[in-house]
């Protein structure tokens, strides 16, 4: 009786002690779990994170969201090296106007990499070659017929036109027509001057 007693005993002290089933560096949870602390089964007690197995999560516009597929190319930059990786999932909520978008690592984790590290991030939605592109400017959706103000050759004046722009990235646009390589056009917000078609640049001093 007193050898199963003591069996018991040492199966108990060996159901307390908390194992992961995992390798990976353990991390203390925002609200820790103090030594001597009763808690039920279930509670987590502590997080064991996989540095190797690391995911960068992208916050996306909604609006911007809608042209995003399994496995595109994406560029995750850590701010202090940028690490190639591809989209595995596309959260199909809408959370704050925005969409989450998980996007696998494929390459080794520049120095500093540790989780919940601010990150920005390039989806790979299509590459264009040998198009006319110009800065995306402050107002105009793709596809569609814009005015811009191009600057004139004395470089003192700029004068409206109409443009025809395919597509755009975050920071570029596509031109179909109306302007040619070379010419320089304001992007800035002119909405203020929507009755005019002509304004005259002023140097800074």
């Amino acid at each position: 009786e007193f050898r199963r007693v003591l069996f018991r005993s040492q199966k108990q002290e060996q159901a307390l002690q908390v194992r992961a089933g995992i390798s990976g560096v353990l991390a203390p949870l925002s609200t820790p779990v103090q030594v001597g602390e009763h808690v039920i089964a279930g509670t987590s007690v502590a997080e064991v994170i996989q540095l190797d197995k690391l995911k960068a999560a992208l916050q996306i516009a909604e609006t911007q969201a809608h042209d995003i597929q399994l496995d595109q190319p994406a560029e995750i930059d850590t701010h202090n090296g940028i690490v190639r990786g591809h989209v595995t999932r596309i959260d199909p909520a809408v959370v704050n106007g925005t969409r989450t978008v998980d996007v696998a690592l494929d390459g080794p984790l520049p120095k500093g990499a540790v989780p919940s590290l601010s990150v920005d991030g390039t989806i790979d939605l299509q590459r264009l070659h040998d198009v006319l592109y110009v800065g995306r400017p402050a107002f105009g959706n793709e596809h569609s017929t814009i005015s811009l103000f191009r600057m004139d050759p004395n470089g003192k004046t700029a004068s409206r036109l109409q443009v025809q722009v395919g597509a755009a990235s975050v920071t570029e646009i596509v031109i179909r027509s109306g302007l040619r390589e070379g010419d320089r056009v304001i992007l800035s917000d002119m909405s203020r001057y929507d009755n005019v078609d002509n304004v005259r640049l002023i140097q800074p001093h």
